[in-house]
């Protein structure tokens, strides 16, 4: 097997070989002059990346060249992610990543989207169940923003081949142009494409949506605020080392769970609840948690499901954790229900002023434990092949660290079965693995941190 191209090399001992990159143009060029300037919003995300990963069982209709083709149509629809990033400031001239002082625009020059082959040395099967989190994560490639963002590809597609034919779609990219939901909903359209289906989730590119003119300088939101503060320290003493380990609750497993709370309880504010007071290690009292939230539909003037761009808002909640599981996912499924629109404008409305100031993108996912709803994207209906969902579906958000990251997603079962992906520091991510309430709600450790010697 040839050697991996340089700078694509996976860590020691991982079975992932990338043998090429390529670029993934369009087969629709954009119109001359075209820009997309990115919302206060996405510029406070400028810290973190998206990474999904689809697993696709062996089929006639997933081949490689045929994926490459079908990616190709699917870009003409999306010309903001093969352009390049410029800054607001600059306009045509130099933008650096330390110099950007007022936002960024994207410049939808047809450059394309980084495009990587890689092989792997297992089975579907094998790797499925061997893989750990951390070598998921090769399936994935991400390069991040270096002095000149202007030759920088903000997207990244990996495709990895098993032993069996089988294939992993890798999506990698920056928060700034596409949170969570916005990225699964490209592979839909992806896979939309390779069907010659239509998308049901078309892009909405509208950065407007978000457009604010404070009239005075607004108040800090305190939890943007604290966030804001607290990377200012960041420099001070290492960062502590973060692992992964995905979770999953087959829907008897949450049947069981939703029997020990309150009726109508939400899967979201049960699971969160549950891996809270395991983070939480017997702490009792009131404690604070951080909600990661769509607001996509969350507004009186809705935006369509495709908007494209980051729609996450993020919520402090406050729970007592000596009321146990059932209090706890009460008090959070409150909080998700009674967030009033204006908390949002007041949030989005800050982080504009801050940026026209010059003010530096911050933590957003972090330093305070945070837990992140996205039990309601459609993260298994990219039917490569018509009738034949992926076998699994993986999501991270790069540069979650401090008390870290909970993401509870749909599961491959369907119905109300549930996975749930950690992103912990080391210790913690080991404690959860091991933990005997977490088992006993029939949780199932589907992946886990690498072994460490």
């Amino acid at each position: 097997m040839p050697a991996a191209a340089g700078g694509m090399a996976t860590g020691s001992g991982s079975r992932v070989t990338r043998l090429a990159k390529s670029t993934a143009l369009s087969v629709t060029p954009v119109r001359p002059g075209m820009t997309h300037a990115l919302s206060a919003l996405d510029n406070a995300m400028e810290r973190h990346a998206v990474h999904l990963v689809l697993y696709c069982r062996a089929a006639p209709a997933v081949d490689r060249e045929l994926l490459k083709e079908s990616l190709s149509e699917v870009l003409s629809h999306y010309p903001t992610m093969t352009g390049r990033l410029t800054s607001a400031a600059a306009g045509d001239g130099g933008a650096t990543a330390a110099g950007n002082k007022h936002g960024w625009i994207v410049k939808c020059n047809d450059a394309g989207v980084r495009m990587i082959d890689a092989k792997a040395a297992a089975t579907l099967d094998e790797w499925l169940a061997t893989a750990s989190s951390e070598e998921e994560m090769d399936l994935a490639y991400f390069e991040t923003m270096g002095p000149d963002p202007y030759i920088w590809s903000p997207f990244y597609v990996q495709l990895t081949e098993f032993l069996d034919k089988s294939y992993a779609l890798g999506l990698s990219c920056t928060h700034m142009h596409n949170d969570p939901t916005a990225a699964v909903l490209f592979l839909n359209a992806w896979a939309a494409a390779h069907r010659q289906d239509t998308n049901p989730y078309p892009p909405f590119v509208h950065s407007p949506a978000f457009a604010v003119t404070p009239a005075s300088p607004p108040p800090a939101p305190p939890l943007l605020a604290a966030k804001s503060e607290a990377s200012l320290d960041t420099g001070s003493g290492a960062a502590a080392a973060m692992s992964s380990a995905t979770f999953r609750f087959p829907a008897a497993a949450m049947r069981a769970l939703l029997s020990s709370v309150e009726p109508g309880t939400t899967p979201f504010a049960a699971l969160a609840a549950l891996f809270w007071l395991r983070v939480a290690g017997g702490s009792a009292g009131e404690r604070e948690m951080t909600l990661a939230l769509d607001v996509r539909k969350r507004m009186h003037a809705p935006l369509p499901t495709g908007y494209y761009g980051s729609a996450v808002h993020f919520a402090r909640a406050r729970a007592d954790l000596s009321s146990g599981l059932a209090g706890v996912a009460a008090e959070l499924d409150r909080r998700v229900a009674g967030l009033p629109e204006e908390e949002l404008w007041a949030s989005v409305e800050w982080l504009h002023a801050r940026q026209a100031a010059g003010g530096e993108p911050f933590q957003m996912y972090g330093p305070e434990l945070t837990c992140m709803a996205l039990d309601h994207v459609p993260l298994h209906g990219a039917e490569f092949q018509a009738g034949v969902a992926p076998v699994r579906a993986a999501c991270l958000v790069g540069g979650a660290t401090g008390q870290g990251l909970l993401i509870v997603l749909p599961s491959a079962e369907g119905e109300a079965a549930r996975d749930v992906v950690l992103t912990l520091p080391a210790e913690v991510t080991a404690m959860i693995c091991r933990d005997d309430e977490v088992l006993r709600y029939g949780g199932e450790m589907v992946l886990g941190p690498a072994a460490r010697a």
